[in-house]
Formats: C-alpha cells, structure tokens, sequence
C-alpha cells in the first residue's frame, strides 16, 4: 500500500502537469496578452514566465521578443534586455518600439559610447518613442563630458514630446548643477501630476542626497520609489547605499532583505551583499557573493571594486589590481574604486602610479577626506614629505571629526611657523587618538624639516598604535637613507619584505643600496629572486631593464626584458610606452610603429596607447595616420589640451601651419596659460611675421604668471631676433625683477654684449656672481664662453674654481681633460678618466678620452673605448668618424676605410661629408 506522502506527490505532480499541458493548449497571443496584464501590474516575474511560453511554442515571435526584452530591462537585466531587443530587431518588430529600449539597456551597462555610436543619427517617426530615444542619447553624451551634444538631444526630445516625463526629469537634473532649489521644484511639479513616477521619486532622492546632503529625506524618498515600484531595483540599490554611507549596517540587511525579495540574483543585489561582508570583515563571503556578481555580470564596476577590495585584504595584489583598474576603466567617475586602486599600486611600491591613479579624485570638488589621505601617506611613503604634509593638512580640515579638527589647528599653526605649538599638538593628538592621521601629520612635518631622529620617535609609536604593516617599516627605511645610516635602512627594508613578500618597495629599495655599493650583480639577484615569487611583477622586469641598460648591456637584452613586462602585464599600457619609447630612442622606427600598434589593439580605450602610436606614426613619416590617432585620443579625452598639443606638432612636420595654428588655439580654449601651446603660438606667429602678435602673447604669459620667467624670457628673444637689443634687455631686466633666474640673466648678459655694451655686461656680470655665489649654471656658461673665445687659460681659471664648489661633476671634468689638452698640460687623462668614472657610459666624455688616449698613442685602449662609444650612440655619426681616424692613427686602413665608405653613403644626412671624402681620398 503506498504511504500518504507517496499519494499527496502523486496529486501534486498531476496538478503541475495539468497547469503545464493548460499552458500548452493556450496560444502564444493569449500568452502575451497575459504578460502585458503583469506588466501593466508591475509584476515582472509572472510577464516573463508568461513570455518565456509563447517563445517555447513560437521562438520567432518579434512582440515576444520585445515584451521580454523590456520585461527584463524593467527587472534591471540590461544584458539580458539587449539579447533579446536585439533578437526583435532581427525579426523586423517596430523600430520605434525597439530602438528606445535597446538604447536605454545598453546605457544602463555603461555603454555610452555604443549608444552614440549605434543610434546618434536615427531619427523615429513616432513621437514619443524620438522623444525616449533623444533623451538616451542626452544621458550618452553627457556621461561622455560632450556637453553641447547632451544639451542638444534634450532640447530635440522635448521638440518631440513636450510632457516626456524622462526628458522633463532630465531637465530637472541638468537644472541641478545651478539650481538645486529650481530642480527640486521641477521635480515636485512632476510628482504632483503623477505621484507614481518612481524615476521621480529616485531623482528627488539623488538631489536631496547629493546636492542638499540630506541623507534622511533622500532615503525617504527612494523609499516612495519603491512603494511605487516594488521591483524597482536601482530605488532599493540606492537606499541600501545611504544606509551604507550613514554606517547603519543592521538596516541595510534589513533593505537588502526587500532587493533579494525581488531579484535575488541580480548582480547588483550581490554586490551590496558582498559590500556588506565586507563591511563586516567577513572577507570570504564578500569574495564568494563579489564572484557570483561577478560571473552574472562581468564588466559591472561595483562589482569589480568590491571584489578587488577583498582581494587586496588575501594580499592577492595583481588580482586585486586587475579587477580594480577594470572598474576605474569602466567607471572613471567611481572614487572608492580609485582609492582602492591607488592603494594597490602604493602597496606594490609604484607610487607613481599611486598617485596618477588618483588624480582625478583630487581635482574634483569636494574632494573625499579618504582621498587626500591615502595623497598625502602615498606621497610620504615616496619621500615627499612637502607634498604629504599639504595633503594630510587637506584631508584633516574636511573631517568634521573633533579630534581631526584640533590636528586640523595643529597642522595649520606649522603651516603659520608655530613649529613648537604644532608639534607638541599633533604629539598629543597622535598619544590620545586612535587613527593614524595624525601620527601621519607629525611624520611629515619632521621629515619636511629634517628632523630625522624625532621623525624616527613617531614612526615607532606609530607602529605599536598599528604593528605589522611594511608600509611602516619602508617609511622608516626612507628615513635611516635620508640620515645616511645605510646598515639600518637595509635591516628596515629587509623587515618590510618578511612582513609583505608581495610588495616591490623594499626590494627596490635594497637593490638601489646594492647599486650604490657598486654591487649591480647583488641588485640584479634581487629582482631575479622577486620575479620567482612574483613572475608577473612588470616593475620587477622593468627595474631588470633599468639595471641592464645602466650597466652597459646590449639593446636587444634592454629590449628582451621590457618586452617581457608587456607579456606579463598586456592591460598594463606603462611597459607598453616604455617599449615604444625604447625602439623610438633607438631609432627602431618600425619595431617602435609594430609595437605601438600591438598596444593599441590590446589597450583601444587608452588616450596614452593612442599618443604613442601617433608619435610612432609620425617618427615613421604617416603624419596623416599620426593625425588620425591624435584626433581619435581628442575625442577620448575631450577635456585634455595634451591631443591638440600632438595634433600642432603632426600638422607642423606636415607643414600645415594653419591647421597646427588652429589646434593650438583649441588647446589654449581648454588651458589659457598652457606654456606649451603659447610657446608654439608664438613660434607661428613669428613665421607669419606676426611680431605684434608674438609679443602680446609672451605678456600674456606674464599677467597669467608674473612669477614665472617664461613670458619675459619669450618677449626678450623676440627683440634679440629682431635684433632690438634695447628692447631685449629691457624684457630681460623686467624679468629679473619679477622672476629671477639663471636664465633669464644669462639672456640679459648676452644681450648686452651682442649690443656692443660690454662695461655694462661686466658689470652685471660681476654683480650677479656676488650675489648669486651659488649659481654654477651662470659660472658655467663663463668658462663655456672663455673656451668659444679660444681663451683657455681663462676657461681653465673658470672650471678650476668650478670644480671647487662641485667636486664630483663630471661635465667639469671632462671639459677641464678637453682644455688640459688645448693647453698642452700634463693630466689631461686623468681628467678625462675621472669624468667616465663619476658618469659611466656617457658617449661624449668617453669620446674625450679615446680622443686624448689617441694623442698619447695608447691605440688600442682608445679602440676599444671609441668602439663602445659608437655602440652606445649608434645614431650618432661624428662618433664613427672619430673612430674612424683613430683607426688610421694606429695604421689600421682596411678598418678605418669600412667606416669611412659606411659613412660617405649618409650622404646629406651627415655633414661632415668633406672631412670623410678627405680622408678617403689620403687612403
């Protein structure tokens, strides 16, 4: 006999089969009449069980397809929305039905581009439908900072349908950014005649949350949101957001209960639950509910960042920074993200990075408290304590908190010169408080001010109040370097590398300690033994390729381990430039052209991969393609002067003057006081003969920046050109008094002499050396200018001295071996073999003593130096020359005629053709 469990499944199982053959006798039309029903009721769930029917009997069903499409974008599936939108266009359903929906699904994925690019021409016959499609479009250009664009698909959707609520609301939120009051009327206005409009609800919700900072009645309102739609999932995400920013965790599981109620697995709802995880420090849960969001929906920003955060808490840094340099792409405008992410690249030691990542974050008002906090400790711990302290003073002052307002005082009282106040405050603060700030604050300003056993006492109690971190140790080790006490920076770094193995700083660090020891090799195990840990490590392989090149190998061995920091990064467009950048130096134009062109395959959103194949481009003489590539980075970065800057030097080689004039002017539209573009402005006009016009803009360099020496710099050569001396060293002589410089009184002594005045440049000269006893720079161009007058005893008298003040300058070095020899002294050679020593691998100063080994007649020692100068400078001719008559001092005709033949075929592109012909001709 069968039990009664057995009997109630029997029934239960004939129930479920009656309803499903029911739902098969019924036809796909009855079916979608259904669906609509549940739409018009707001319950999505039973539209797409009911869509879902009529596909299986009839999959080609273009209404079918539509309904399910906009089922799914009304639930927040803007992935799934767009396949099946798709599918309806395919099968010819109206476009006025599908554009509009398809737009807004591919937007709300943060598809901008893709809506501009796909629908910016279409033009719909229905109304209403422009009127949705228009205002997409207006949202798509917005997002993409093409504000005259946004504005004007608005005004096209509000042609098209006057009373489109979106459009109307999108009004209201462009209103916003100058009338906050205004909007929130507008939007009022809205809800009044239509108190359900959920979009409504949530835009109020935005205003009072983001422009009047009313997080209470923001939440009110997004909760009206979801009372008038109660799968609206955004209104559910942005409450839980407030209830996040207000730290009130309890409540945001209790909203996030109402989001899993109606999509449990939507990404978004994932996402808030690993966010919250995350919060809780249940760090393993927020990476499973990260992943799941994840897998749902790869490239949704929030996601990536949370997931990314979590990775940085398992010390999983590259995976960290690849989830997280995928969400800043993505979402450029999320600030969390880029904190995260400048983190991640402190950590590794890439400061620079750190703190390019963070830039835009720190050029947006207001700025986060949090992001000129991490500013100032990514600054610090790349040991500039200047820019740290002015950044933590920043952060201090926006936190409302009491105990960071008295370091606020603090900070401010050094900033006025209360050293001992300021101090003694933040010392007390740093005792009592149990953030790190201010003990960040005090490090700072001991370090700013040199006070290195003092800045030592605070990183110790800074490291009880937070034991265990490497970034302390390196910071501690940054300070033993800066008093010289290398023996205790190293035992710093080498206890920052056991507490994060993964982290690069400590190790390059030590490396940089080996070099200066003279002990490449050591340095070089190093790097070698981090990348067997770390076998992705691009600054690992980077640092190799530093260390290779300073230690005089090969190119191709440069090039090798460049090339594999590409390999092992390919998302990661800093080793990609600096390959580009190395085959450009070394005049491997085409290699320069293939790999630029690999990176922008790899990198198509990078504004930098884009500039360095427009230089490559245009190093290989396809200035049209440079143009095209420098114009495909301006519409990237729409908001750069940097793509016309490029855009004026291609149309410059192209001798387009006009056009590079023209691009130059849109680069000072962005930046007026861009000293580049001026400075290229000028240039033109001084083509054209434009002198008036010349001259106005050096003294608009002036007025913008009176405390720069450029605009009078500028307005001198002008006057020097044109030969007005007078005119010349009255700029000079203004600018000295307004900016002095080195330059600038270089500029005015020349100028006096080129008139004739040679008491009044004496004079100056002698007054600007008593009271500019430091200034080496001006000394310097005395003694080159003694050396130009042939009067060597002068020059040597000048170097001599020079070489007092600067003892390890090899430069003086050099040029005293060059004189020594003029003069037919002893020591010429020693000189000379001390300027290599102090700059190994310089070309020039060991041409110099090939040269004088020569004289000497030490031939094969100056061989052997004289053939690695040419390797080294390979695209420098002079240098094969000089080898050449080396070569045919030491009797070595057959090798010296080689060179001389690889020369004369230069042709033009050498001048010192006759000297080569010459000496052809003696053989």
């Amino acid at each position: 006999m069968r039990s009664t469990k057995m009997v109630r499944g029997a029934r239960l199982s004939a129930l479920v089969l009656a309803l499903v053959l029911a739902g098969c006798g019924q036809k796909p039309e009855a079916m979608l009449s259904s669906a609509k029903d549940f739409l018009a009721k707001n319950d999505t769930k039973s539209a797409v069980i009911q869509i879902k029917n009529a596909l299986q009997a009839n999959p080609d069903l273009p209404e079918a397809r539509l309904l399910l499409g906009k089922a799914l974008l009304e639930a927040g599936d803007a992935v799934g929305a767009e396949t099946e939108l798709r599918k309806a266009l395919n099968l010819k359903a109206p476009e006025d039905q599908v554009v509009p929906l398809l737009a807004t699904a591919l937007l709300a994925q943060g598809k901008a581009q893709k809506v501009v690019d796909e629908f910016g021409q279409t033009a719909l016959t229905q109304a209403t439908a422009n009127a949705d499609l228009q205002t997409t479009l207006s949202l798509a250009y917005g997002s993409l900072s093409k504000v005259d664009k946004s504005q004007a698909a608005l005004g096209e959707a509000l042609k098209a349908d006057a009373n489109f609520e979106p459009a109307r609301l999108l009004q209201a939120r462009l209103r916003a950014r100058n009338d906050m009051d205004g909007a929130l009327g507008d939007v009022d206005a809205i809800l009044a005649k239509s108190p359900q409009n959920y979009q409504g609800w949530k835009l109020k919700g935005d205003l009072l949350m983001f422009g009047k900072n009313k997080p209470d009645e923001a939440l009110e309102a997004y909760r009206k949101s979801i009372s008038a739609r109660p799968d609206f999932v955004v209104g559910h995400v942005d409450a839980v957001r407030v209830l996040f920013q207000q730290n009130k965790l309890d409540e945001v599981e209790k909203q996030l209960a109402g989001l899993k109620a109606v999509a449990p697995n939507h990404p978004m709802t994932k996402t808030l639950e690993a966010q919250l995880a995350f919060q809780r420090k249940d760090f393993k849960s927020a990476r499973t509910l990260s992943q799941q969001a994840l897998k749902a929906a790869p490239e949704y920003p929030m996601a990536l960042q949370v997931a990314g955060a979590t990775e940085l808490q398992f010390n999983s840094v590259l995976q960290a920074e690849s989830f997280l340099s995928k969400a800043v792409q993505l979402a450029p405008e999320l600030t969390s993200a880029r904190r995260f992410l400048a983190a991640t690249y402190a950590r590794s030691g890439n400061t620079a990075k750190a703190i390019a990542t963070l830039e835009p974050a720190l050029a947006t008002e207001p700025v986060d408290p949090d992001v000129l906090s991490l500013a100032g400790q990514i600054y610090l711990q790349g040991g500039d304590a200047k820019k740290a302290e002015e950044y933590l003073a920043r952060a201090i002052k926006q936190d409302p908190q009491s105990a960071r307002k008295r370091t606020a005082l603090a900070v401010t009282r050094l900033a006025e010169g209360k050293v001992d106040s300021g101090i003694a405050e933040l010392e007390q603060i740093a005792g009592s408080d149990s953030s790190t700030v201010a003990d960040m604050a005090l490090i700072s300003a001991h370090l700013n001010r040199q006070q290195y056993d003092k800045a030592l006492k605070a990183i110790d109690a800074l490291e009880k109040k937070d034991p265990g971190k490497a970034g302390t140790a390196i910071l501690q080790g940054r300070v033993y370097l800066a008093k010289k006490d290398l023996a205790s920076a190293r035992k710093s770094f080498e206890r920052a590398m056991g507490l994060d193995p993964s982290s690069f700083t400590p190790v390059a660090s030590l490396a940089g300690l080996d070099f200066a020891d003279k002990k490449p090799e050591d340095a070089k195990k190093r790097f070698e033994a981090f990348l067997d840990k770390n076998p992705k490590s691009g600054q690992a392989l980077l640092a190799l390729a530093e260390l290779a090149a300073n230690t005089g190998a090969s190119k191709d061995v440069v090039g090798t381990l460049i090339t594999k920091a590409v390999t092992a990064n390919p998302t990661d467009v800093a080793p990609r430039l600096l390959l580009i950048e190395f085959h450009l130096r070394n005049k491997d134009l085409k290699q320069a052209l293939s790999v630029a062109q690999d990176a922008q395959t790899a990198l198509p959103d990078s504004p930098e991969a884009l500039e360095a194949l427009g230089r490559a481009q245009q190093a290989n003489g396809d200035l049209n393609q440079a143009i095209t590539s420098y114009n495909k980075m301006a519409a990237l970065q729409p908001m750069s002067p940097q793509p016309y800057l490029r855009l004026a030097e291609a149309y410059m080689a192209a001798k387009d003057k006009t056009a590079a004039a023209q691009s130059l002017r849109k680069a000072l539209e962005i930046k007026p006081d861009l000293k580049q573009a001026q400075t290229g402005s000028i240039v033109l006009d001084m083509d054209a003969k434009n002198y008036q016009g010349a001259v106005a803009t050096a003294r608009t360099m002036q007025s913008q920046a009176p405390a720069d020496s450029s605009g009078y710099v500028l307005e001198g050569d002008i006057n020097a050109i044109l030969k007005k001396w007078d005119a010349a060293t009255t700029a000079y002589r203004n600018g000295l008094k307004q900016a002095p410089s080195t330059e600038l009184a270089i500029k005015l002594l020349t100028a006096l002499q080129a008139s004739g005045k040679s008491a009044d440049a004496d004079k100056f000269s002698a007054t600007w050396q008593k009271d500019h006893p430091q200034d080496l720079a001006f000394q310097m161009y005395l003694a080159d200018g003694a050396i130009a007058r042939k009067d060597y005893q002068q020059g040597e008298r000048s170097y001599l001295a020079l070489l007092k003040q600067q003892p390890k300058n090899a430069m003086i070095y050099n040029n005293l071996a060059w004189i020594t020899a003029k003069l037919h002294k002893d020591g010429a050679i020693a000189y000379a073999e001390k300027a290599v020593s102090l700059a190994p691998n310089q070309p020039a100063f060991m041409d110099t003593l090939s040269g004088l080994l020569a004289e000497k007649g030490e031939y094969d020692k100056a061989i052997e130096i004289q053939k690695k100068v040419v390797e080294l400078s390979r695209s420098a001719p002079g240098f094969q020359l000089n080898l050449a008559k080396i070569q045919l001092k030491a009797g070595h005709k057959a090798e010296a005629k080689v060179i001389l033949s690889e020369l004369s075929k230069l042709g033009d592109k050498f001048p010192g053709q006759a000297e080569v012909a010459s000496l052809l001709k003696d053989l």
